[in-house]
């Protein structure tokens, strides 16, 4: 199916390493940025875009180098206005793949009335958010996601300040999609990468990352091998809601509150569990599941929200299509003419 679409519109097919750039890679060894990069270079290349449609778009940050590293066209703004740089781009020109990269403290301090109200316009971008939980390009000062408690350069004594949500802020925001993965798993990435690009609107995929130097094992409950099937609940539309090492744990809902189970327990099988629907309209459960944290509950990851609606691109340009229709004026001349005229 693809190879037909990419016929259709007379696109030569494309490879990862047409997607390689010749810049050096400066981010730290070990970085998880390494392995999000690798996994849109593999993803690029499954769209069905012309390499020249490709818009990479970032602020400032670690992660915000990512233009340098994709060879496309791309633009490095500045602190938290990748958001107000890629909306630009994209109404300018609806037919261009627009890739928005930035991290949490990118996003969601400097960056973030801009980023509340790209979710909320739902204009078609794809935004990846890359969450260390820390300013690491800076060396090493607490961000709006660090957890509460947590010694950094600027929070010697510990971070009192209670840290945001990224998943409840933007479902918060009128948010339409929102997915979640983790940088320990290219194969998880790549799928989450691509379901958002086919999503029409604003797609946010959050991606758990670790920074070696400046917050090292941040996720470390959520990706070591040691601990990892207890504390990752990989979710599915139209399947339960079943996690563990030997798949034997759940999530129910109990009132209003969901609630860890095990399958075999206190009368509990399979089909008490919740199923997962991410084309709720109702944003509920999908904000319980985004706050769900180690090490009472277990990380939700895969799409967790995904509801269409009309993107705003598509209603501005329905809009002046409707005022042209309406319009008397249907050239400059006409307006030069218009109303009262007089000669000198």
């Amino acid at each position: 199916m693809a190879e037909e679409q990419i016929d259709l519109k007379n696109i030569p097919q494309l490879s990862k390493e047409d997607f390689v750039s010749d810049q050096m890679v400066k981010w730290c060894p070990g970085c998880g940025d390494h392995a999000i990069l690798k996994s849109m270079e593999k993803v690029f290349p499954m769209l069905g875009v012309r390499k020249e449609d490709f818009v990479v778009v970032s602020g400032i940050g670690c992660s915000s180098r990512f233009p340098y590293y994709m060879n496309t066209y791309g633009i490095h703004g500045i602190h938290g206005r990748a958001a107000a740089i890629a909306s630009g781009v994209k109404i300018a020109n609806p037919e261009l793949s627009v890739w928005m990269i930035t991290g949490d403290g990118d996003s969601m301090a400097i960056g973030g009335n801009h980023f509340i109200h790209v979710v909320r316009r739902n204009i078609d971008i794809n935004l990846i958010l890359f969450n260390n939980k820390i300013y690491g390009l800076t060396k090493g000062q607490y961000s709006p996601t660090t957890p509460r408690g947590s010694m950094t350069k600027t929070s010697p004594q510990g971070s009192f300040e209670e840290p945001f949500n990224p998943g409840e802020l933007i479902i918060g925001a009128q948010g339409k999609y929102y997915a979640r993965g983790i940088d320990t798993n290219p194969k998880m990435m790549v799928e989450l990468f691509k379901e958002a690009a086919s999503f029409k609107g604003t797609s946010v995929v959050e991606i758990l990352q670790n920074c070696v130097i400046f917050n090292n094992k941040v996720h470390e409950l959520v990706t070591s091998r040691e601990t990892k099937d207890d504390h990752q609940l990989h979710l599915m539309a139209g399947e339960p809601m079943i996690y563990g090492k030997n798949q034997d744990k759940g999530i129910v809902l109990k009132e209003t509150k969901l609630e860890t189970v095990t399958i075999g327990k206190n009368g509990v099988t399979k089909d008490d569990l919740l199923i997962h629907n991410p084309n709720n309209p109702n944003p509920g459960i999908h904000i319980m599941l985004s706050r769900m944290t180690p090490p009472k509950f277990p990380v939700a990851l895969g799409v967790i929200r995904s509801v269409a609606q009309d993107t705003y691109e598509q209603l501005m340009t329905d809009s002046i299509k409707m005022a042209k229709e309406k319009s008397s004026l249907k050239n400059i001349d006409d307006l030069l003419r218009s109303g009262s005229t007089w000669e000198i």
